[in-house]
């Protein structure tokens, strides 16, 4: 088996200004070879908190044009890495995932917004948003908490205040239908006719939640772990990131809700040859075998602690 070239982007948790605070590597798992193929150093950004508005995060591809999410604004590169023209929206803060329908629109995770917005790649325009809310209901006797979507339009001023409530910091699109989850969501949900359908439970302190055959895979980040879980969130297979001895990091006296070896974020599944592709903290990227259950190579860009993988797509070039 060969194993594929990756793009992976990242972010440097607790740069200071001046310094690069993320990029894009293009890694090659069979060779273990990559090439840091976009530095970012922008002036323009949020520098408080761990991530916020550094580095760079979701991927997708359009044609032979590479999308890529920055935390306030969306970028279109060719394929050679240039930039050919980007686009900001009011209500797209601290973005985190994006993914594309495959025929026209972009979604994005606007998590400090409590919201899913809707980019139309015809038209290059943001034009819809889903601003989600939790609600009591009691139901049968029992008092829980219902999630309920509202519709705004993402270029007028009538859209949701500022409020990172849910985390949301995943999008992905599956069978016609785009679904999202956060940090502080116990569930994978479906936005239908503009409603809010749960699908699958999920564990706390997850990243890139996608169904993957009869399940749902994950990044556990609270488990160090990817993860294939039934829909009721029950552990089928369990693949553990690769750990590396202290001496070996750099950076290692930053808190560990800034930056920690095996964070777990940034995942994609090659469907052809089963394979698992996963990031994790510091700048590695692993291939797991999903039938064997095995770890079939690690790639490490650096060993800085503070360098998080975020978006991560199979390179189609």
């Amino acid at each position: 088996m060969i194993l594929p070239k990756v793009l992976m982007t990242d972010v440097v948790r607790s740069s200071q200004q001046g310094d690069s605070h993320g990029g894009a590597y293009l890694i090659n798992l069979q060779s273990g070879e990559f090439e840091q193929v976009l530095d970012w150093n922008r002036v323009d950004i949020n520098w408080e908190g761990r991530g916020q508005g550094r580095g760079l995060r979701g991927i997708c591809y359009i044609g032979v044009e590479v999308f890529i999410a920055a935390s306030d604004e969306l970028f279109v590169f060719d394929k050679a890495f240039n930039i050919q023209r980007s686009f900001r929206c009011d209500y797209l803060h601290h973005c985190h995932e994006i993914c594309y329908d495959g025929h026209r629109y972009i979604y994005l995770s606007a998590t400090s917004f409590d919201s899913v917005l809707r980019f139309d790649t015809h038209e290059e325009r943001f034009d819809r948003g889903w601003w989600m809310r939790p609600f009591k209901v009691t139901k049968g006797g029992r008092t829980g908490y219902e999630l309920r979507s509202t519709v705004f339009d993402p270029n007028g001023s009538e859209g949701p205040p500022e409020g990172d409530h849910l985390h949301i910091n995943n999008v992905c699109y599956t069978n016609g239908v785009c679904m999202f989850s956060g940090l502080a969501m116990n569930m994978l949900a479906s936005i239908i006719d503009d409603q809010v359908r749960p699908y699958a439970m999920i564990p706390p302190t997850t990243h890139n939640c996608q169904p993957l055959e009869q399940g749902i895979l994950m990044n556990s980040t609270g488990q160090d772990a990817v993860v294939l879980a039934d829909r009721n969130g029950r552990v089928q297979k369990k693949f553990e990131y690769p750990r590396y001895d202290p001496s070996e990091l750099k950076n290692t006296d930053i808190p560990g809700d800034y930056a920690r070896q095996a964070f777990g974020r940034g995942l994609c599944f090659d469907e052809q040859k089963k394979l698992i592709i996963a990031g994790s903290s510091p700048g590695t990227v692993s291939a797991f075998d999903l039938r064997r259950g095995e770890l079939l190579t690690s790639v490490q860009v650096t060993n800085d602690l503070r360098n998080a993988p975020h978006g991560l797509e199979l390179w189609p070039f």
